[in-house]
């Protein structure tokens, strides 16, 4: 059996991921790190970025996550986000508006958000 680490991805209102992977990319406020199985304990705190796991089956999961922490030990890996959007839930259009919007508002947070909104559903396909 191939090493394996358990990842629990939750936001703030729900649990949004929760299963096995063979890696996961997270943006920390140390740069991009991967995490794979055996890695160093570890406890970072998460900046707005696109976290991608593969998961053992095969598959890639891409969300769009805006602050929080992540832990790591014992092959266990939680992520827990201040907000987290899977990339098939989130509207591209919409993000799009918001991306503009921002810029013409010269709304560094709100345009950061949207364009890792629209990263996020770029990285899934």
């Amino acid at each position: 059996m191939a090493a394996e680490l358990h990842v629990e991805l939750v936001a703030a209102d729900r649990s949004v991921w929760s299963g096995a992977a063979t890696l996961v990319i997270a943006r920390t406020t140390s740069g991009d790190i991967g995490v794979m199985p055996g890695h160093q304990p570890l406890l970072g705190v998460l900046e707005s970025g696109p976290v991608t796991i593969r998961s053992v089956d095969g598959g890639t999961v891409v969300t769009a996550v805006h602050g929080g922490f992540i832990s790591f030990a014992d092959d266990k890996l939680s992520l827990l986000a201040e907000v987290a959007e899977l990339s098939d839930e989130i509207d591209v259009k919409r993000a799009e508006r918001a991306l503009e919007r921002a810029k013409s508002e010269a709304d560094a947070a709100a345009e950061r958000r949207a364009d890792v909104r629209l990263r996020a559903v770029a990285g899934a396909h």
